[in-house]
């Protein structure tokens, strides 16, 4: 009785401290536990070894890390010290770097439209514009997770890289022209997803420096957790020989020299693999696993271990189309701080500032640039003299105020249309063929235009006419003109709102799928048909949580964690 006792103060003890913040905690960037993976041994052993540091493998790796063995391996570095992930005034200058050592890794969707998936530790918390906003109830809810459970783990986010922004004059021209038009009520400054405009949070706080996922590390045990940097896994390794199912005991990955090294879990039931890759990066790794659909996984030579045809498929990516508002006056950098969630199925965002149209006394054109914009129209492979010349020239031909102003943009919820994923190589190192299908379903266009027309209606506010001089058909003739993807252009894009959402839509890089709940798997993220092996990260969603996902994907993080620790101990007699 006594020894039971002391058993269950312990633990309660240890979730205490843990709440709160473990005692033993480091600071960031001064994480003894963060290694190159050069210094890696060969072969190592842990208790849990979780492939992909993001957004949601740091919170889940620093959670496992009280009670457990961990191993966190990441393909890229660290992001503390790159000004171009942590100033709010460098955003998008870590999307526009094209290196081999970016944080940002390009790709371009078979439907061609470019985009970026993360390569640092920290994930896509390190590029994005730094929204802060939380899933709505009903999308808890419908997934299955515990309500009070997910609320603690929001509020474990929230303490380290959560903060509310400053509203100045373009924010705030947005927020009360939302309100002009009809996107009511106001609900003032909220994490919370509510109908209505609101104030959503940042994880920049009020100097103007980033808190990424990688930031929640500092909860983690130091004694707990090996973090590598600059590893890149090559397969999962099962056990097949004598089990009813494939068993899930290591993985196999290569440092930046390209040594191949190789860890192992340890011996007992409950150790398990965890893969937290990404939307594009988890599928990809299934596959080069063997699991996967079989006939695709023949074609690259690749040894079928279990035949799952859903693995890759059910990818979306919300589709983002905006319009630039060039302003007769200057504007203040900003990015996403308000939102306008609409009952028709759009969520009306704003940025502005010399970051995203580029100086207009330079005419470098920021993330326009057809040399290095994110938004550029010119890939890298295909920038030829005279792609250049001509995208340049059409740039050159805008007046001077065109750079010193900003967008307003909305994002489809969901969405309904998906795509898929397959191998291109069996190097994990390239990005592989994704296809979302943009507007496939009609439903994703008619939100598009309800969006688009919310927007028009916003620029012709009174609460932002000192930010408009020119038409909204010269407005939208600019969007439609300018190069922000592969798709052909139509001369009756800027009159037609079902030509300008096909014609201009972006990525806001909120694409998911590929290991589907239910499909991929199960309710406890655990791979189907396999044992010791579980997928937790926004690849597992059919729909992408709240206005912008990665509050939702640090929560998961912690939140399941913390379903491992409390079954394990549970299972443990604590």
């Amino acid at each position: 009785m006594g020894f039971g006792w002391w058993k269950l103060f312990g633990a309660a003890l240890v979730g205490i401290l843990f709440f709160h913040g473990f005692c033993g905690a480091e600071r960031a960037p001064d994480f003894s536990f963060m290694h190159n993976a050069t210094t890696a041994p060969d072969i190592s052993y842990y208790d849990y070894i979780i492939v992909g540091g993001g957004t949601a493998g740091c919170p889940l790796a620093a959670t496992l890390s009280q009670n457990y063995s961990v191993l966190l391996l990441e393909r890229g570095g660290a992001p503390y010290g790159n000004p171009n992930i942590t100033n709010l005034s460098a955003f998008g200058r870590a999307l526009s770097d094209l290196s081999p050592t970016s944080p940002s890794q390009r790709f371009i969707s078979e439907d061609g439209v470019i985009n970026a998936r993360a390569r640092v530790l920290g994930g896509g918390s390190c590029l994005n514009a730094g929204f802060y906003s939380r899933a709505a109830t009903d999308y808890a809810r419908e997934a299955g997770w515990d309500t009070r459970l997910v609320n603690e783990s929001y509020q474990w986010v929230e303490r380290l890289v959560a903060f509310q922004p400053p509203m100045q004059a373009w924010q705030s021209a947005v927020r009360d022209g939302l309100v002009q038009v009809g996107v009511l009520p106001y609900n003032g400054f909220t994490y919370d997803h509510i109908y209505g405009t609101k104030v959503g949070g940042t994880i920049f706080d009020l100097e103007g420096h980033r808190h990424t996922a990688a930031d929640l590390l500092q909860y983690a045990n130091p004694t707990g957790l090996t973090v590598l940097l600059h590893a890149t896994v090559h397969k999962i390794l099962f056990r097949t020989k004598g089990k009813s199912r494939p068993l899930a005991h290591g993985v196999v990955f290569r440092d930046a020299s390209g040594n191949k090294h190789r860890a192992y879990l340890k011996s007992g039931p409950r150790n398990e693999i965890i893969v937290s890759s990404g939307a594009l990066g988890s599928p990809q790794l299934l596959m080069l696993s063997g699991v996967g659909p079989a006939e695709h996984l023949r074609a690259h030579n690749i040894t079928v271990v279990v035949d799952q045809p859903l693995v890759g498929q059910g990818m979306s990516d919300n589709p983002m189309n905006a319009i630039f508002v060039p302003s007769p006056i200057p504007v203040e950098v900003s990015l996403i701080q308000v939102v306008g969630i609409t009952h028709f199925g759009s969520y009306i965002e704003a940025a502005s500032g010399e970051n995203f149209a580029g100086s207009s006394a330079t005419r470098d054109f920021g993330m326009f640039s057809p040399k290095i914009g994110q938004l550029s129209t010119v890939p890298p492979k295909q920038r030829t003299p005279e792609a250049l010349a001509k995208a340049v020239e059409y740039m050159n031909s805008l007046e001077a105020p065109a750079f010193t102003g900003g967008f307003i943009l909305e994002k489809v919820m969901g969405p309904i249309s998906t795509g898929h994923l397959e191998l291109r190589t069996r190097n994990p190192n390239d990005n592989p063929s994704v296809t979302f299908n943009y507007f496939k379903d009609p439903l994703d266009l008619e939100r598009c235009i309800q969006g688009i027309e919310t927007i028009e209606k916003i620029i012709e506010s009174k609460p932002f006419s000192k930010f408009r001089y020119l038409s909204l058909a010269a407005l939208l003739n600019i969007t439609a003109n300018s190069p922000v993807n592969l798709l052909p252009k139509h001369a009756n894009a800027s009159r037609s709102l079902d030509q300008f959402c096909k014609d201009t839509v972006m990525t806001i890089w909120h694409y998911h799928g590929g290991c589907q709940v239910g499909r991929v798997v199960d309710d406890q993220y655990k791979v189907l048909g396999i044992d010791a092996l579980r997928v937790i990260d926004g690849s597992t969603f059919i729909y992408s949580p709240g206005t912008n996902p990665q509050a939702t994907v640090m929560m998961l993080g912690r939140y399941m964690g913390k379903r491992i620790l409390d079954e394990r101990l549970a299972s443990d007699g604590y």
